[in-house]
């Protein structure tokens, strides 16, 4: 069975590397040199530092592990190319929210880069499933946790 693609944008891509490289050559020197000290330190079967060091170590060797997963199996996707005539990953929505009458603003990315705190929603959640493919001017339902949400597309542009 193939692994699914990661879509990423350039950003997303960026960021990932920018973070596995620092987890290589800054966080692993750091977790080595904090395992010295321990050591140093004695009997490691009651070095509470030692076992929190390794613990520490443990997570950063898994997280690159987990990046490079990502990006072993990444597709960027090229924002300057993206459809402007219907929602994909990478565009940048202004949608209505019909039953309070709120303008909100997504912006469509790849499941690993997703943080709906910043606007940026996965094309695999169920609001960015419901947009992918969407036109403006479309009205679109959502079934979320919440209920049924109602939206409908008033701009699709580029993201910034």
């Amino acid at each position: 069975m193939s692994e699914k693609k990661n879509l990423l944008t350039y950003e997303g891509l960026k960021k990932l590397e920018d973070e596995l490289q620092d987890l290589k050559v800054v966080q692993r020197k750091a977790i080595a040199e904090k395992i010295k000290e321990a050591r140093e330190q004695g009997d490691l079967s009651e070095n509470a530092e030692y076992d929190a060091a390794k613990d520490e170590q443990r997570d950063i060797e898994a997280r690159i592990e987990q990046i490079e997963k990502i990006l072993k199996n990444a597709e960027v996707v090229v924002e300057d190319e993206v459809d402007l005539d219907k929602i994909s990953v990478g565009c940048m929505v202004k949608v209505l929210d019909v039953e309070y009458d709120e303008e909100e603003e997504f912006k469509l990315v790849g499941s690993s880069e997703a943080d709906s705190l910043n606007g940026k929603i996965s094309n695999e959640s169920p609001v960015g499933k419901a947009l992918i493919g969407a036109r403006v001017g479309d009205t679109i339902q959502v079934e979320t946790q919440a209920g049924l949400i109602e939206y409908k597309v008033l701009e699709i542009q580029r993201s910034k």
